[in-house]
């Protein structure tokens, strides 16, 4: 399965990182690292309107290489005036990702960034600190309960906010040990990676209303903004519909009409 493979990668890059910048020398700088608003990535999902997390990504296991019609900083303005959070992908294998891109995002945006990565060490969330993530993603589907709870309690210690991401009803059943605040669904399936909206409206019922619930994945036109409205998610996770558009700021405002 490719998700075992993306993580069997990640292991094997991990202690590259550690080369440049050891283990107790990036606890360091996390620690070393100001906190700019502990809550604020909870905050701009938690509005009473749809809100929208941008991604920034260059390629996917299932999109191969994605061609964007504006440059990274162009894109970074254009989610400036427009969305509420922005994603970046950090991976570097099968999303040809890295953390220089969230230094440079973080450069130029005050808006919360999520560190979208595989995340399977402790040395990740030191490293998200550290570069200026103000949240970061766990990914049930690789992680068993007890580093469940060990990631989560440390990136909250971090005064980082953290996306629990699920697939099926067993993965919310698990994730809801931790009390998470914010808890999205993928509609991707992980394992194979098909997409279906039903996903969505499927898990709704198992997610408590007190928490922040974000669909992630196969939004791609009106119809499918409108559908994911009709099931109650309170914020959207966005990734190809804006790195394929030229004018992502114009599509983010049309969503957000129609998704109110």
């Amino acid at each position: 399965m490719i998700l075992d493979e993306i993580v069997a990668d990640k292991k094997k890059r991990l202690p590259e990182h550690m080369k440049r910048i050891g283990r107790e020398q990036m606890r360091r700088l996390a620690e070393e690292t100001k906190t700019r608003d502990a809550d604020c990535f909870y905050r701009n999902l938690q509005k009473p309107e749809i809100s929208i997390i941008g991604e920034f990504k260059k390629a996917s296991p299932s999109l191969g290489k994605i061609t964007s019609k504006i440059d990274l900083m162009e894109r970074i303005e254009e989610y400036n005036d427009s969305v509420d959070a922005i994603s970046c992908l950090t991976e570097e294998d099968h999303f040809d990702g890295s953390v220089e891109y969230l230094k440079q995002i973080r450069e130029k945006s005050n808006l919360p960034i999520l560190r979208k990565d595989f995340m399977i060490d402790e040395y990740q969330f030191y490293e998200a600190k550290a570069i200026g993530a103000d949240a970061v993603l766990l990914i049930t589907a690789i992680l068993d309960d007890v580093q469940m709870h060990d990631f989560y309690q440390l990136a909250r210690e971090l005064e980082l906010d953290v996306l629990v991401e699920t697939h099926d009803e067993r993965e919310i059943e698990r994730a809801m040990k931790i009390n998470p605040r914010i808890i999205g669904v993928n509609n991707r399936n992980l394992k194979d990676f098909s997409i279906t909206l039903e996903n969505t409206r499927r898990l709704r019922p198992y997610v408590p209303k007190d928490k922040v619930f974000v669909a992630e994945s196969g939004i791609t036109g009106d119809a499918d903004v409108k559908f994911l409205r009709d099931c109650s998610v309170d914020a959207f996770l966005i990734g190809r519909a804006f790195m394929e558009a030229e004018k992502p700021r114009k599509v983010a405002k049309h969503w957000k009409e129609i998704g109110m």
